[in-house]
């Protein structure tokens, strides 16, 4: 099985059973990158050249930045947004933090699918908001032209939305959704390593960073993220089968 090599930098919402992941066919993932910590998780490592951001700023192994869209690929350039060095509780209004851990609070006591889906609807909902205008209008543009797929230009607008908005988790999940269809896996998983930091419960970048580390041959550290996909919102059944299929090839059928 051929593995991927993840370029020089680590989906925001990757949909489990898309085409385009099957299609993806990148080649071997290099070992001993920097660590990413997740408050409820095990330490995962990533590929070597991910940057991993958190309360102390960016953290990389020194491989140059991602040439932008167009940009010959031997150039490079400084990294698009550096975020602030706070804490995602310090950044995030109270309010918008309450009404989130209340209907997070909803979604892992419940044990009826459909009102998980309500749930977790109204989560995503809370999360498409910045609470700047700009930035909404901008990640409206974006919609349009990711289902367009026309991916550069949807990596440059969600640039831009990033260095308008660095707090605004959605934002670095949607750009490592575009980078993850535009064939960037380094990209992808170092955006949703950010997602994370900001906001930890952050289900979807979960579930987008278990199939990524799935395709990766790297089943033992994809069981880790799905189980806690499931500590988070329990009604997922794709993931409940993804993790008893990775239970049965990691850790071995119970006789």
């Amino acid at each position: 099985m051929r593995k991927i090599r993840f370029c020089p930098l680590v989906i925001a919402s990757v949909l489990l059973g898309s085409p385009a992941l099957a299609e993806a066919v990148p080649p071997p993932v290099q070992r001993g990158g920097p660590i990413l910590q997740i408050p409820g998780l095990p330490a995962v490592p990533l590929p070597p050249g991910t940057r991993v951001f958190g309360p102390q700023g960016p953290q990389s192994s020194q491989v140059p930045a991602r040439p932008a869209a167009g940009e010959p690929k031997s150039s490079s350039r400084a990294p698009k947004a550096e975020p602030p060095k706070v804490e995602a509780e310090a950044a995030m209004p109270v309010g918008r933090q309450r009404i989130l851990d209340e209907l997070f609070q909803r979604l892992g006591r419940t044990r009826d699918s459909d009102e998980a889906q309500g749930i977790s609807g109204a989560i995503e909902r809370v999360w498409m908001r910045s609470g700047s205008d700009t930035a909404d209008l901008l990640m409206e543009r974006v919609s349009t032209v990711m289902a367009a797929k026309e991916w550069p230009l949807a990596e440059e607008l969600l640039d831009r939305v990033v260095e308008i908005e660095p707090q605004w988790a959605e934002a670095w999940n949607k750009r490592a959704t575009v980078r993850f269809f535009h064939d960037d896996l380094s990209g992808s998983m170092e955006d949703l390593s950010h997602v994370l930091k900001l906001e930890p419960r952050h289900f979807m970048a979960l579930v987008g960073m278990g199939v990524i580390l799935e395709k990766s041959d790297r089943e033992k550290d994809a069981l880790r993220v799905f189980r806690r996909v499931l500590e988070i919102n329990p009604q997922l059944e794709d993931i409940r089968k993804k993790v008893d299929k990775l239970t049965v090839e990691v850790e071995g059928r119970d006789i």
